[in-house]
């Protein structure tokens, strides 16, 4: 088996501290029914939601939450709409990758400076329950990876959502947390994003896998993982 394996960094080589996945948005073409088939399926319970019953008038999210997996179903509201865009020429997908850290700015700042390229500037949402603080960068095709530092919140997801229950009892499968999100990228693109990743993120390459690790008859692929210092953080 011809993989190379090393060990996860310390800590300290990351550019800025990453704590875990706080959740991951799917953009789809019909995220109530997107939410029943999580629920019914798969076990998650419905937590938050936002949509024009909460003053968001142009798109709905429903909030969906298994052991440490937090996902965010997200959908358009006209056809006109970036989510309806985006779902229409990638079908229901990931969207952002949001990682958990302990200063949205400062990991926004550090990133821009090392490369990455700006996707939404660093703001703050606030509401009764408190502060949260957001920003994200580009990565590869239109996926991006949103900094979120939620310290000083206590409500259900963040300001803009409402607290919301399932209708019927749903009934968790056991899934506990997010292991690794796995990016598919270009022909010939792998290593620049290896690249990316060490450079504006301080990740460490993982391990290695070629097409004599991965193959059928008809198909094969190769794999480079990045991960970062505290191994939370993998990327195939």
């Amino acid at each position: 088996m011809n993989t190379l394996t090393q060990n996860a960094p310390a800590t300290g080589q990351d550019t800025f501290p990453i704590n875990g996945t706080d959740h991951i948005e799917f953009y789809v073409g019909n995220a109530k029914q997107a939410a029943m088939y999580y629920q019914a399926a798969w076990g998650y319970k419905l937590i938050a939601y936002k949509g024009p019953e909460t003053g968001c008038r142009d798109k709905v999210s429903y909030v969906l939450r298994q052991g440490k997996i937090t996902l965010v179903l997200t959908a358009a509201l006209s056809p006109e709409h970036e989510v309806a865009r985006h779902a229409a020429l990638h079908g229901d997908g990931v969207k952002v990758l949001a990682l958990w850290v302990d200063d949205a700015e400062k990991a926004f700042h550090t990133a821009v400076e090392r490369g990455a390229e700006a996707a939404m500037e660093p703001k703050v949402l606030e509401d009764e329950h408190g502060v949260v603080k957001l920003s994200a960068i580009k990565t590869y095709g239109e996926t991006w990876h949103t900094f979120v530092e939620r310290k000083d919140y206590h409500g259900a997801f963040m300001p803009g959502f409402e607290a919301r229950e399932s209708v019927y009892p749903v009934k968790p499968v056991g899934l506990k947390y997010v292991d690794h999100c796995v990016g598919n990228v270009e022909l010939g693109a792998m290593n620049k994003w290896v690249q990316f990743y060490q450079e504006v993120m301080g990740f460490n390459l993982l391990v290695t896998f070629d097409d004599k690790d991965i193959s059928t008859e008809y198909t094969a692929l190769m794999s480079k993982v990045v991960s970062n210092g505290n191994g939370y953080i993998k990327f195939p």
